[in-house]
């Protein structure tokens, strides 16, 4: 089964049910390598609290020891680089995170924004969201929510948020366009985007960009530099930032090994403002 021969809905429901099972700790044929945007085999896919390596995954995204221990349980080793580094996060704001997962941006987010503030994480996977609100319960979060939604239709009001984040959930969209059409909408004027996300140097081989697992795993729905800067304008954004980290590309490396997947994709920080 190809990319090419799914609906979009099919893809969301793929990527659904590949991270509901992260969620949970399963540990079937969902979690194989390169399955999701941290590391390098079903031990890290399926990943929690307890399994070995996923502080050490947070250290190489660009996170402090102080925010891993911060962010309690919320850690599962998935992602790509660090939002909070570019979000410049201020006391009081309104915060969206988009794909928030067990709400480990959302809890660093939270202690930025402090309790006058307000966070609210989206995701469109039900074990997730309930893994992250046990989580805010047990850190005593009332400023932190977790909605159920897509990052496509945000279930969020308009102009209501100060700033957008997100860790590398973005490439998992079949319709990228349609997320940042709605980061804008959500976002007041002045406003800022602050995204972590894998994007392609060059095109990928067929064989790795049709391919269901590769997509599924933060690879195959990477996009080049021009489309994401031509989406974020056409979407109503201005100073749009796109910022390769050539380091990362020892992370990547691992989600695919001896695959050279980490010769097409890097991570990069995407900052942009709606004006």
């Amino acid at each position: 089964m190809t990319l090419n021969s799914l609906t979009q809905d099919q893809i969301k429901e793929f990527v659904r049910h590949r991270y509901a099972a992260i969620a949970v700790g399963s540990s079937g044929t969902d979690c194989a390598p390169a399955s999701s945007c941290s590391g390098s085999g079903a031990s890290s896919c399926c990943g929690s609290k307890a399994t070995p390596g996923v502080d050490d995954l947070a250290a190489r995204m660009g996170y402090a020891p102080s925010d891993v221990e911060a962010a309690g349980q919320g850690n599962l080793g998935l992602g790509c680089g660090n939002p909070q580094a570019i979000a410049d996060l201020r006391p009081g704001e309104v915060v969206v995170d988009l794909g928030s997962g067990a709400g480990f941006d959302c809890f660093l987010a939270a202690r930025q924004v402090g309790a006058s503030g307000r966070v609210i994480g989206v995701d469109m996977t039900h074990e997730m969201l309930a893994r992250a609100r046990a989580n805010a319960t047990q850190m005593n979060l009332p400023h932190v929510e977790f909605r159920l939604g897509e990052i496509e239709h945000l279930p969020v009001a308009d102009n209501s948020a100060d700033v957008i984040i997100s860790n590398c959930v973005i490439n998992l969209s079949p319709d990228k366009p349609q997320v940042f059409r709605e980061a804008f909408r959500a976002l007041k004027s002045g406003g800022r985007l602050a995204v972590s996300d894998v994007v392609l140097t060059r095109p990928l081989p067929p064989q790795v960009s049709s391919t269901l697992e590769m997509f599924g795993g933060c690879i195959g729905g990477a996009a080049c530099v021009d489309d994401l800067t031509h989406w974020l304008a056409e979407a109503g954004f201005q100073d749009v930032r796109i910022d390769l980290r050539a380091e990362s590309r020892d992370l990547i490396r691992d989600w695919a090994p001896g695959q050279g997947v980490e010769d097409y994709v890097v991570s990069a920080a995407i900052w942009a403002r709606k004006p």
